[in-house]
């Protein structure tokens, strides 16, 4: 498994659903809400024999509310 960090930037006033509807998929890890760009944040892993892009684009990226995400590869633990 491969763990991505993926932002959401949501509509205003609907990151309470978008998390909500996020975690309802049961494939992030972790989720938090942040202060900056991005209203939240996951930690996804990502199954090894599965493309990144089309795994989070047919898992999350179709959820209504979301504007923008960024998603951060991860390469190595320290």
């Amino acid at each position: 498994m491969r763990p991505v960090f993926v932002q959401f930037r949501c509509i205003p006033g609907k990151t309470y659903e978008v998390a909500d509807a996020i975690y309802d998929r049961e494939i992030v890890s972790e989720l938090y809400s942040t202060s900056g760009d991005y209203d939240l944040i996951a930690k996804i892993y990502i199954p090894e024999d599965r493309d990144v892009g089309h795994y989070l684009s047919e898992n999350l990226f179709d959820i209504p509310g979301i504007s923008r995400t960024l998603t951060t590869m991860t390469f190595k633990a320290f």
